[in-house]
């Protein structure tokens, strides 16, 4: 198992899979394709990355995670590797600059977060873009955030986790008004994070406290998007 950066996980029934967290990488040079290190006994040495093998793995499947937030030095390095006519991998910090291929049935798959909400996340350029086929992810409809809060919670009050879900599925929808009353909706990490709460013996409003009030401002007293959250909240606390 490598860092958390960077893991494979492998089966012999399912195609290799290769985890890249490019959001947190912070030497792009070192984590897609290698670094040069020193033992006194074997002198200076060069030593490929994990990112290096995975794109040698005959039908692996490699997420690009966190793709939003990479270094653009990420990119630069990506972009011969993720366009078809080319799909190599240039090792320059290596003696003689040796070229890697991308072995055969390799694919590529990329997350990222993309909206005025994500302050952390760059502007991605169009080549890069236009390397993958786009799919706009939709946020789950209450039924589903119900169905996925059921699986992972299969010992909770389904009315609770109903629950959860409606306040969750009003925030989606408030933002679809002309002149919404908050500037984000409830996240799915967040409806988690309050079963996981509830199920440890807080109270709904317990969990909101934690879970949902503070992504809200404060600002603005009676007429603030936390109060209107609490508003949503309380319709449900003894419910």
């Amino acid at each position: 198992m490598a860092t958390k950066r960077f893991k494979i996980t492998y089966s012999q029934k399912e195609r290799p899979f290769f985890y890249c967290n490019l959001g947190a990488t912070q030497d792009p040079r070192g984590t897609l394709i290698g670094n040069t290190h020193f033992k006194k006994d074997e002198g200076t040495f060069f030593s490929t990355s994990l990112f290096v093998k995975a794109i040698q793995t005959e039908n692996a499947i490699i997420l690009l995670d966190e793709l939003s937030r990479a270094h653009p030095e990420s990119w630069n390095i990506l972009m011969t590797v993720l366009d078809e006519s080319q799909r190599y991998l240039r090792l320059d910090e290596q003696d003689g600059s040796p070229t890697v291929k991308v072995a055969k049935g390799v694919s590529f798959i990329a997350t990222a977060n993309i909206g005025s909400e994500y302050t952390s996340t760059r502007i991605m350029d169009r080549a890069l873009l236009d390397r993958f086929q786009i799919v706009e992810v939709q946020p789950l409809t209450k039924d589903g955030e119900v169905n996925m809060l059921l699986g992972l919670f299969p010992n909770s009050d389904p009315k609770l986790i109903d629950n959860i879900a409606e306040i969750s599925d009003m925030t989606r929808k408030e933002l679809k008004c002309e002149t919404p009353r908050i500037a984000t909706a409830l996240s799915t990490r967040s409806t988690k994070e309050m079963c996981g709460l509830i199920n440890d013996g807080f109270t709904l409003n317990e969990a909101a406290e934690v879970s949902i009030y503070p992504f809200y401002s404060n600002e603005g007293g009676v007429d603030s998007e936390r109060s209107f959250i609490r508003q949503i909240v309380n319709k449900f606390v003894s419910a």
